[in-house]
């Protein structure tokens, strides 16, 4: 009977949060909404609800890629409360993201992560609304990085002892069949980890498995229409227990997190700061009795949070797509290694200083990231004031999505732009170049502030596995699909690889 119960219970309370949906729908779109003068074109809305059932949200980027074919490259969507306008191309997005920046640098509200724990004063540094808190986290995040070592040979040094750990890894395999992403996972977090909490992780380490797992769950939770119903109607976060179901992983996650960080705080001494964390703690002390002060607990957790979430699973998912590219791509693979063979050999690890020797495998590592697009829309923006762009008149306040795959694939600037091919980024005496349309990183005042660390352990990571291994097909095993798993996040699909001794 208990059981019976339990579960009326919650489906009442599914109802009962489904029927306050509609009839915060029916309020809210009682007046038809029109759109301004000069406002981007789009598909026409739908009463009550805009252009919410007219977009995949599990494929948004198929999703763009239809309406941006029939209204072109700036057009605009009305989703739920939100208008959006969506921004496709080189020009448009560069427009946006950096002679515009003063009026784009913005971020939606999110007040899905109050069941968090989080109140208005934890912004952390991704998400966080343009002002004085974010220049100011921002700038602290910088700083404290680049004196950890970001930038420095003592993080390098860090890197490579872990490209030490990931290739011993790799070799106990023995050429057996293997999924590498549990691996590259490990290698990725324990330089995060190094850099935010001062200590590395087991490769089977419960936790770190357990971690990644949530990264992965939280990123799905974070799109769909369920979170853009809750971000316009935050009043459905008070519905008892509806939060929890909607959010589990993102919860789970920061629970995680928050054991790190108490373990943490039993060994900080304030004369000796060992990495972020310690640094944060110290700033919250120096801070205490300010008014409006970014440094307090709930930003410390945030701010770990952002950094954990973007560092771990952005660079893992582009290892994870430069192996597969060079299962797909062996030719490609041998001039790689006969490269890092002439230039580096077999008796040192690589170092960043190498990087300017190797026009090649430099221009492989830039086509793994054009090529894989692991943020196809990037992270929302949001007006600050009215402005235009491309001619179009956009209010302030408007979502705006930057589509960074239209920019990676732009047909106007690269000559294979859904082909993995290096030469993009090579000119006709094979040295290297970078076009102006490669910003896998986004752009301007909102540009990722992890970029100069991803850079070191990709280049770092890369050329140490394929200086020990070289990556072939398992026996009998069908190619794996070079298609990403739709979602904003791209990651390649699951496949196994051999790694052979050279």
């Amino acid at each position: 009977m208990a059981l019976v119960a339990q579960l009326f219970c919650r489906e009442t309370l599914t109802t009962a949060a489904l029927a306050l949906i509609v009839f915060l729908f029916l309020l809210e779109f009682s007046k038809r909404w029109q759109r301004p003068l000069r406002y981007p074109p789009g598909p026409p809305l739908m009463p009550l609800l805009g252009n919410t059932l007219q977009v995949d949200f599990r494929d948004l980027h198929d999703s763009f890629k239809q309406l941006r074919a029939k209204f072109g490259d700036v057009f605009s969507l009305q989703m739920v409360r939100t208008p959006v306008v969506v921004l496709n191309g080189h020009k448009a997005v560069l427009e946006a993201l950096v002679q515009k920046s003063e009026d784009t640098s913005d971020r939606p509200p999110s007040p899905v992560y109050k069941h968090l724990g989080f109140g208005p004063s934890a912004q952390g540094v991704i998400l966080a609304r343009y002002g004085k808190a974010w220049k100011e986290q921002r700038r602290f995040s910088l700083t404290t990085l680049r004196n950890f070592g970001l930038g420095k040979q003592s993080l390098e040094k860090w890197v490579t002892t872990e490209a030490t750990f990931l290739c011993a890894a790799f070799a106990s395999k023995e050429g057996q069949p293997f999924d590498p992403c549990s691996l590259l996972t490990g290698c990725v977090t324990n330089v995060i980890s190094f850099l935010t909490y001062g200590n590395r992780f087991s490769y089977e380490d419960q936790r770190l498995q357990k971690l990644r797992g949530l990264i992965e769950a939280s990123l799905k939770e974070d799109t769909g229409l369920m979170r853009q119903v809750v971000n316009d109607f935050p009043v459905l976060l008070s519905i008892p227990g509806l939060p929890q179901r909607l959010f589990r992983a993102q919860k789970a996650l920061f629970d995680i997190l928050d054991e790190f960080l108490e373990e943490h705080r039993k060994t900080w001494d304030p004369a000796q700061p060992r990495d972020l964390t310690d640094t944060f703690l110290m700033e919250i002390e120096k801070a205490k009795g300010i008014p409006g002060t970014s440094f307090n607990p709930e930003n410390l957790r945030m701010v770990i949070g952002d950094l954990f979430t973007a560092g771990m699973a952005t660079t893992t998912a582009t290892l994870q797509w430069g192996l597969l590219l060079m299962l797909l791509h062996p030719g490609v693979q041998r001039r790689v290694q006969e490269e890092i063979d002439r230039v580096i050999g077999q008796n040192q690890r690589p170092t960043m200083k190498d990087q300017a020797h190797m026009p090649f495998t430099n221009a492989v590592i830039h086509e793994i990231q054009r090529f894989s697009d692991i943020i196809p829309l990037g992270v929302p923006h949001m007006t600050s004031r009215d402005t235009e762009i491309q001619g179009f008149f956009i209010p302030k306040g408007t979502t705006l999505i930057t589509n960074l795959s239209s920019v990676l694939k732009d047909e106007s600037s690269w000559e294979q732009p859904y082909r993995f091919w290096p030469e993009h980024f090579l000119n006709a005496e094979g040295r290297f170049v970078k076009p102006e349309a490669f910003i896998p990183f986004s752009a301007g005042r909102r540009m990722c502030l992890g970029e100069p660390l991803a850079k070191m352990e990709l280049f770092l990571f890369f050329t140490s596995l394929l200086q020990d291994f070289t990556f072939v097909l398992p026996p009998g095993h069908t190619p794996p699909s070079d298609k990403a798993n739709a979602s904003f996040f791209s990651a390649p699909q699951p496949f196994q690889l051999c790694a052979m001794s050279r």
